[in-house]
């Protein structure tokens, strides 16, 4: 008999510390049977998933709603049957962020699981940190490769300008206003992309790149001007309907979208007419549709899916490095947005970029 007391009492005292460990613990914390009912939980759980002691005794499944999770018994069930410890980074549907374990609760004379212990630490802060971050590195490197890419057009009229300056006679003054016009342009072209640089870098943030309300007309205006040369040796038209003016963007990002799909389809004119560019855009839902159609050499079908990665050149691509594209591409997505391809090879190609309206 006092062997039988004293086991109560040792089994009363790891009950009240059990209980102690259970009422002063910060972490949501549930216990779960074999029988899939709920056993108990912590404070912090109640708080966290509105329970109530009269849950206690529960099925699981009454009470799954609580958690916002919809997996969870399904997670539950899976442990008891593996008998391995689950680990995961869930999001509940009221958008919190949770590193969840499941701990199998093993019965040390059998070594058979009758229950899981299940841990809740919310890490909702450090998930937006590393989405901020991972947006971060992309815009980083998304404002490099701009750079990169739009000081080529630049560099190169002013790397030909120079050439030819080689070889005019002094006594030549309109062919030499001619080329110094073109020098002055690609100057001060390179000059207001390191000044749009050099703003971005002056920001709360070393890379951060500030939205603000737009007129697309002004970017289009600030392309025709950019890509003049090009448009003007191409003999190209290019006609706008504007039906939708305003949005919120970053005007370098928005600039940069406009600007590669219009060098786009100067660069892929057909030789067997004139080069017509239509640029519209529209309202669809809480999006601002950007069409560029153009009437040039189009892209076969089996390029479709291909012309958006990285340094990839289309077979009869005439120059560029293969990184327009995939620029336009991941500034779109990363802004929630998406774009999409029609085209007739030998015919014309369309691009409709769908930005979110804010």
């Amino acid at each position: 008999m006092p062997d039988k007391n004293k086991q109560i009492k040792e089994l009363a005292e790891h009950n009240d510390e059990l209980e102690n460990y259970f009422r002063n613990t910060i972490i949501p914390q549930l216990f779960v049977d074999g029988a899939l009912t709920l056993q108990k939980f912590t404070p912090p759980a109640m708080k966290q998933f509105s329970l109530s002691a009269s849950d206690v005794g529960k099925p699981i499944n009454d009470i799954k709603d609580n958690f916002r999770f919809p997996s969870i018994v399904e997670d539950i069930e899976q442990v008891i049957k593996s008998n391995e410890i689950l680990e995961k980074e869930i999001q509940t549907t009221d958008l919190r962020w949770y590193q969840m374990n499941i701990i199998p609760y093993v019965k040390m004379e059998d070594k058979k699981t009758n229950g899981v212990i299940i841990t809740f630490v919310e890490i909702t802060s450090r998930i937006i940190d590393l989405k901020d971050m991972e947006k971060l590195v992309a815009d980083h490197e998304i404002l490099l490769d701009t750079i990169s890419h739009d000081i080529k057009n630049p560099l190169a009229n002013l790397e030909i300008a120079v050439e030819l300056f080689k070889d005019v006679s002094p006594h030549d003054q309109k062919e030499y206003d001619s080329l110094l016009q073109i020098v002055d342009r690609a100057l001060k072209k390179m000059n207001k992309l390191i000044k749009e640089l050099t703003e971005v870098r002056k920001g709360d943030h070393k890379y951060k790149v500030e939205e603000e309300l737009l007129l697309v007309e002004d970017i289009l205006e600030d392309v025709r001007l950019t890509l003049s040369d090009n448009i003007i040796a191409a003999n190209a038209i290019l006609t706008c309907k504007i039906n939708v003016s305003e949005i919120t963007f970053s005007k370098t990002k928005l600039r940069t979208i406009i600007y590669n799909l219009v060098n786009n389809a100067i660069k892929f004119k057909s030789p067997k007419r004139q080069p017509k560019i239509v640029i519209t855009t529209k309202k669809q839902k809480d999006f601002m549709i950007i069409s560029v159609k153009d009437n040039g050499i189009g892209i076969k079908k089996k390029h479709l899916d291909s012309i958006f990665s990285k340094y990839y050149r289309l077979e009869n691509a005439i120059e560029g490095s293969g990184i327009g594209l995939y620029l336009v591409k991941e500034i779109v997505n990363h802004s929630g947005g998406k774009i999409l391809v029609k085209s007739q090879s030998g015919k014309e190609t369309e691009f409709q970029v769908y930005l979110k309206i804010r």
